[in-house]
């Protein structure tokens, strides 16, 4: 079993260029002008050139402004400062500040084409500062 994650843009180019800039991918394979396989992190990207107002899943049509959807990209990093830095670089737009929680540090921020990326720094053990320590009273 393998895991896939297509990304719908409406500018291929300068979808490439933006991931490949801001997250350090590189591009893999082409599929003519319509995708491109990017590689770097543990699971393969696929940018798929879907033109605006195109059907889209669920019978809605494309739209590329900011949009709502309950999945989104975290994009673990050992340095998030400079991680973010370099992503509002090659064109990502921050709706947060960088915050930081008892788990780690966190910032939210939107591609070129309204999908949600955050950039997310583990601190201590991670999640697992969520959970109750074996040996708590509470676990």
């Amino acid at each position: 079993m393998d895991l896939l994650v297509n990304i719908d843009v409406p500018d291929l180019p300068r979808a490439i260029g933006f991931y490949t800039d801001a997250f350090g991918l590189t591009v893999t394979r082409r599929f003519g002008d319509g995708g491109a396989e990017l590689s770097g992190w543990p699971v393969k990207i696929y940018l798929l050139e879907k033109t605006e107002g195109s059907l889209g899943a669920g019978q809605e049509s494309r739209r590329y402004t900011r949009h709502w959807t309950p999945v989104h990209l975290d994009v673990v990093v050992d340095d998030i400062e400079t991680a973010f830095i370099q992503a509002v670089a090659a064109g990502a737009l921050p709706e947060s500040e960088i915050r930081t929680e008892i788990w780690g540090k966190i910032v939210v921020m939107v591609d070129p084409f309204g999908h949600g990326v955050c950039l997310i720094q583990f601190l201590n053990r991670g999640y697992d500062e969520l959970a109750p320590r074996l040996g708590d009273p509470a676990a």
